[in-house]
């Protein structure tokens, strides 16, 4: 292994975020990268390729799933964390089919995502909920999936689930029902 620092990817919309994050790694002995869209993020991996990733899943342009096919393309061996204020199982599915090590709901802070990263082994006695999902949080998880299954393409997932696509946008816009 060579003395030079690991790589870390930041990829997120929110700049206060990423500022904070990048800081803490750099702290930890991290080179850091920091992309404000996924846009920003493949004109950076180009120039270097990273050994860690945080990928955001809803930033203005292209989701940061979308670069995890590269990602892993470019570095087989990259860990990368899906970070999300908007969680879905199905875009959580998604994203580890892709390629992704985990998936973390926000907020996070370094030693969360480090510990995720970091955890080599699935863990067969994770708790399982008490209580079936909210219809609100079912309602959630079902767009989500139907909105994957057609790309982010809201006027066709509105014409899939037979409602209104401003209906489908509004609810889009709202958090995640909390469980």
């Amino acid at each position: 292994m060579s003395n030079s620092p690991m790589t870390f990817l930041i990829v997120d919309d929110d700049e206060t975020f990423t500022h904070v994050l990048s800081r803490a790694l750099k702290r930890r002995g991290f080179e850091t990268l920091v992309a404000n869209s996924a846009e920003q993020a493949k004109q950076l991996i180009d120039r270097q390729v990273p050994d860690y990733a945080t990928l955001d899943l809803k930033m203005d342009g292209a989701s940061g799933i979308t670069l995890i096919p590269n990602l892993t393309k470019l570095n087989p061996a990259i860990k990368i964390l899906v970070l999300t204020g908007y969680a879905s199982i199905s875009t959580a599915v998604e994203a580890i089919k892709l390629g992704a090590k985990d998936y973390l709901t926000k907020p996070a802070d370094a030693d969360e995502i480090l510990a995720k990263l970091e955890h080599s082994e699935p863990d067969p006695h994770i708790d399982i909920a008490e209580k079936p999902m909210s219809v609100g949080r079912l309602e959630w998880e079902h767009i989500q999936k139907v909105l994957a299954e057609h790309e982010g393409n809201i006027s066709a997932t509105a014409r899939a689930l037979g409602m209104h696509r401003r209906t489908l946008q509004r609810k889009l816009l709202k958090r995640p029902v909390k469980e």
